[in-house]
């Protein structure tokens, strides 16, 4: 399929070969009384577009909720889609995978911008596991999502010019009134766990910036991408240190099979220590639209309150957590 949906997108390539080439900068004429169309990979990707381009943009989100963008492939109705469009965001960082290839493919004709791809590669994160690349998972540190933001928000005035205002005008909005908020809500409430207890363990290790942006240390069963394989000795190994540290809760996710963790809790049962599954967090996928859980914001509250309610538990009995606002 994969292969397929390449030659589509050269076929379309040399169709076009005759036309006008997509600059980085659109005239008002080819603007003029419509949306730009774009094309974002993740929900989260989309919601930093539609935040920033307001009534100006019309986004269609490929990856919808509980996709795995690891493992992703776009399909020919994803190809058409971009191939239609005007500009193409995308995170980058290898996080969609072999769909770089297509956003290649597509870049001559395509404004196409990597939003992950514009952060200082100082505060970005080079695990072991991942050889040769950075973690993607950027936007579980809402200070580096502020910077794909503005990322978002650069190059919608670049292609729009004649709109640069009104860009700059809601990243700034969204930025100081909801991004700065959300940064110091999380702050305050991860700082509300034991420190003994500030433990993350979820089934990949989608959490590393979240961790080091609020204090929690992160464990996965899989590696930074799901494609990795998880084996006995490392679900052993993580039920030894959930015992030892009596970690009162795991977490599945809401984009990848609850197998692994299931299989975790029975090896720590095993041992004689019931772990919780303290419930289901978001990570490479957003909920449903129309939720809460379906905007970035709500997304990060929601994991920021599942997770402080569950490592709380005392006695059965969680502590007050702060509600969401």
């Amino acid at each position: 399929m994969f292969k397929k949906s390449l030659f589509i997108i050269f076929t379309i390539l040399c169709c076009w070969s005759c036309g006008e080439r997509s600059g980085d900068q659109a005239t008002a004429r080819d603007l003029a009384g419509r949306q730009i169309k774009i094309v974002a990979t993740t929900g989260m990707v989309g919601d930093a577009v539609k935040n920033v381009g307001g009534e100006r943009v019309q986004v269609t989100t490929l990856m919808g909720p509980g996709i795995d963008p690891h493992l992703y492939k776009a399909s020919e109705g994803d190809v058409t889609r971009m191939a239609s469009a005007d500009m193409i965001f995308y995170n980058g960082l290898h996080l969609e995978g072999k769909m770089a290839e297509v956003f290649e493919k597509m870049r001559s004709r395509i404004k196409t911008v990597a939003i992950a791809e514009g952060i200082d590669s100082t505060k970005l994160l080079t695990p072991p596991s991942f050889t040769y690349a950075y973690d993607p998972h950027i936007w579980f540190d809402v200070s580096l999502w502020i910077e794909a933001v503005n990322r978002v928000a650069r190059s919608l005035e670049a292609f729009d010019a004649a709109h640069a205002a009104v860009y700059q005008a809601n990243a700034k909005k969204y930025i100081d009134e909801e991004l700065a908020a959300l940064h110091q809500y999380a702050k305050d409430e991860i700082g509300k766990i034991d420190p003994h207890k500030r433990v993350l363990v979820t089934a990949h290790d989608a959490f590393n910036y979240f961790g080091k942006a609020y204090g929690m240390e992160v464990r996965g069963l899989q590696g930074i991408s799901t494609a990795s394989e998880t084996g006995t000795a490392d679900v052993q190994a993580l039920a030894e240190f959930i015992v030892e540290r009596q970690i009162p809760a795991v977490f599945v996710e809401t984009s990848v099979p609850p197998r692994y963790i299931e299989a975790l809790q029975a090896a720590v049962k095993s041992r004689g220590f019931d772990v919780a599954i303290g419930g289901h967090l978001y990570s490479d996928a957003m909920g449903d639209p129309g939720t809460a859980e379906g905007t970035y914001l709500g997304m990060v509250r929601h994991n920021v309150n599942t997770i402080v309610s569950a490592l709380t538990r005392q006695n059965g009995v969680a502590m007050h957590s702060q509600s969401a606002r």
